[in-house]
C-alpha cells in the first residue's frame, strides 16, 4: 500500500458509504464513512514516510491502528487541527462526529441498538457521512489539504 492507494480508497470508500446510505444499509454506510476517514489520515501518514529511509518501527506499529486520534497525531495534523477548529466551528462539530468512530462499528446491528427502528441507525449513519463530506467542515475535505 502506497499513499495513492490510501487515497483511492478513502474516496472510494466514501463513495460505497454513499451508496449504502441510498440503498437504506446503514450498519455498512456508517463503516465505510469511518474507513474513509482512516484511509485518508493513513495517506498523509505515508506522505511523510521519506522513500528509501528506514521505517521507525515504532511508527510502523503505531499506524496500524483504527483510532482516528492516534492516527491524526502520527500524520501530524493534531495541531493544524486545532487551529483550524478555533475559526471554523462546522469543522469542530464534523470532527467531534467523526472521532467517535470505531472499527467496532463494522459488527453492530443499528436496528437491534435502536430497539428494531431501522431510522436511528439511517440517522447515524447520514450523520456521520455529512461530518466526512460536508463542505463549510467536512473532515475528508479537510485532510485532503494534506495528503
Amino acid at each position: 500500500m502506497n499513499r495513492t492507494d490510501f487515497q483511492r480508497l478513502a474516496e472510494l470508500r466514501l463513495q460505497e458509504a454513499r451508496a449504502l446510505l441510498a440503498a437504506e444499509l446503514p450498519d455498512g454506510a456508517y463503516y465505510l464513512a469511518g474507513y474513509a476517514v482512516e484511509c485518508a489520515l493513513k495517506a498523509c501518514i505515508a506522505k511523510r514516510t521519506q522513500q528509501y529511509d528506514f521505517p521507525d518501527k515504532k511508527l510502523v506499529n503505531d499506524s496500524h491502528s483504527h483510532d482516528l486520534g492516534k492516527l491524526l497525531d502520527l500524520a501530524g495534523l493534531s495541531d493544524l487541527l486545532k487551529n483550524d477548529v478555533a475559526s471554523n466551528v462546522e469543522l469542530k462539530l464534523d470532527w467531534e462526529t467523526v472521532r467517535d468512530w470505531s472499527e467496532q462499528s463494522r459488527y453492530r446491528l443499528y436496528e437491534q441498538l435502536y430497539d428494531g427502528n431501522p431510522f436511528g441507525g439511517l440517522y447515524d449513519a447520514r450523520l456521520l457521512i455529512d461530518a466526512v463530506e460536508s463542505e463549510k467542515g467536512g473532515v475528508l475535505r479537510w485532510i485532503r489539504q494534506s495528503w
